[in-house]
């Protein structure tokens, strides 16, 4: 499974797992199953996004933006004000395998949430 997580800027790690572990706890999948965090290229250097990762032993990577739009976003989004589909379904779908979401973005307080497969 890959997570795609669009944040607002300054995010913490702490809001980061906070929001993931809902995520799945809401999906009813467990953490053990994750390839793989993903969000726009342009959260590259989230320092709470970065730390997340680390903290919770799964890489993540960071998508570039035409990629990013080459997905259409189930969902509305806000990241269009940046020229974006979307972010966290779109990272979610771009690295995942079958390219179907296990969870449509949802959002945990500053932290979008979307899973795949």
């Amino acid at each position: 499974m890959i997570i795609g997580i669009g944040t607002r800027k300054g995010i913490t790690s702490k809001e980061v797992i906070a929001a993931i572990k809902e995520a799945l706890y809401d999906a009813g999948l467990d953490l053990e199953n994750v390839c793989s965090l993903a969000s726009a290229k342009m959260k590259e250097n989230e320092t709470g996004l970065i730390e997340a990762a680390k903290l919770l032993g799964i890489g993540i990577s960071f998508v570039p933006h035409d990629v990013l739009n080459g997905y259409d976003a189930p969902s509305l989004s806000e990241a269009s004000r940046f020229g974006l589909t979307g972010v966290a379904e779109p990272a979610a779908l771009a690295l995942s395998e079958n390219k179907e979401l296990l969870l449509r973005k949802k959002v945990y307080g500053n932290v979008t949430i979307a899973i795949a497969k």
